[in-house]
């Protein structure tokens, strides 16, 4: 936010000065390109932080699915493997 807000004082003050002379202009050109192309790199570098993060979130979120249905997948054994226990008790 820093950086937007400070791009965007120097691009007004780039452009106030670009009125002066033909120097002063191809000047403030070469500027404003700078800086428009220090925005861009930064967008650019939120886009990968943002997509990186998505994709660990992603993951995170299918290892805890798996690991939950495996869990369940146990749980469900377990108590069927009691219950068969308590049917063979039963028959004796």
């Amino acid at each position: 936010m820093k950086k937007i807000a400070i791009a965007s004082l120097i691009a007004a003050a780039t452009f106030g000065l670009a009125a002066c002379t033909n120097s002063a202009q191809n000047e403030s050109a070469e500027a404003a390109n700078a800086i428009a192309s220090d925005v861009a790199n930064t967008t650019d570098a939120a886009l990968g932080s943002i997509d990186n993060a998505t994709d660990n979130a992603l993951s995170a979120i299918d290892n805890a699915a798996e690991n939950a249905g495996a869990a369940a997948d146990a749980t469900a054994d377990a108590a069927g493997n009691a219950l068969v226990n308590a049917g063979e008790a039963l028959k004796k």
